[in-house]
C-alpha cells in the first residue's frame, strides 16, 4: 500500500484534526453572526458615510446663509437708512452687529438720541457677550457727552472699569475725563496713571495718557 487514505492520516493527528474542526466549527458560526447581524456593520457604514455627507451638506449651507446675511447688512449699510438695517432678519449676536450700524446711522442723521436708544438696548441685553454690552456702554456715554450729566456717565462707566473688564483701559479714560470735567485734577492724574500700568492698554491710548498727564502737570508712571 502507497499510504493510508488523507482522513485517516489526519485522524492519525489528533491535534491536527481538532484544529481543523475547531476551525470550521468558527468559520460556521462567523458566517451565521454576519447573516444575522451583517447589517449592524452595513448600517454603521451608511451612517458614517451619511454623516460626513450631512455634515459638508450642513457647512456649505451655513456659509451660504452667512454670506447672503453679510450681503444683505451690507444692502442696507450701503442705504444710509437705520430703517432698512432693522428690516434685515437677524439675531443674537448678529442683530447686535446690525444695531450698532443703525445707531451710527442715527447719529450721521443727527438723531443722536436714537443713537444712544439703540445702544442702551444692546448694553441691556444679557444674553449678548459682555464686550458686545461694555462697547454699546461706553459708546452710548461718548455720544452723550453733552445731553447727561456727569453722575449719570460715572454710573454707566465705572462697571466697565474693572478688572477683567474688555474696555476697562477706554471706561478709566473717560472716568479720566470726567473726574477732570469736575476739577479734580488730581484725581484725573491717579486714573491716567493707572492706565499706564495695565499690560493690555493699547500704544495709542498709553501714548494719549502720558501725554495728558504731563500737560496737567504730572508724571507719568513707568
Amino acid at each position: 500500500m502507497t499510504g493510508q487514505p488523507k482522513n485517516e492520516a489526519d485522524m492519525s493527528n489528533p491535534d491536527s484534526f481538532i484544529e481543523e474542526v475547531t476551525e470550521e466549527v468558527r468559520r460556521e458560526r462567523l458566517f451565521q453572526m454576519f447573516r444575522r447581524y451583517g447589517w449592524i456593520g452595513i448600517t454603521a457604514v451608511v451612517l458614517i458615510v451619511g454623516g460626513a455627507a450631512w455634515n459638508e451638506w450642513n457647512k456649505a449651507k451655513k456659509a451660504a446663509e452667512a454670506q447672503a446675511l453679510g450681503d444683505a447688512i451690507l444692502s442696507a449699510a450701503e442705504a444710509g437708512d437705520a430703517a432698512a438695517l432693522d428690516a434685515v432678519p437677524v439675531e443674537g449676536e448678529a442683530a447686535a452687529v446690525v444695531a450698532f450700524l443703525a445707531s451710527a446711522e442715527e447719529l450721521a442723521s443727527e438723531n443722536p438720541e436714537g443713537a444712544m436708544t439703540r445702544l442702551q438696548a444692546i448694553a441691556d441685553n444679557t444674553t449678548l457677550p459682555l464686550a458686545f454690552r461694555d462697547l454699546a456702554a461706553i459708546k452710548r456715554v461718548l455720544i452723550g457727552a453733552e445731553t447727561l450729566d456727569v453722575a449719570t456717565r460715572r454710573e454707566a462707566l465705572t462697571p466697565l472699569a474693572v478688572a477683567g473688564a474688555p474696555y476697562r483701559a477706554v471706561a478709566l479714560e473717560q472716568l479720566a475725563l470726567l473726574t477732570l470735567e469736575e476739577g479734580d485734577t488730581d484725581g484725573a492724574i491717579s486714573q491716567l496713571n493707572e492706565i499706564l500700568t495695565l499690560e493690555e492698554v493699547t500704544q495709542g491710548l498709553r501714548q494719549r495718557a502720558a501725554q495728558l498727564i504731563v500737560a496737567l502737570g504730572g508724571v507719568p508712571a513707568n
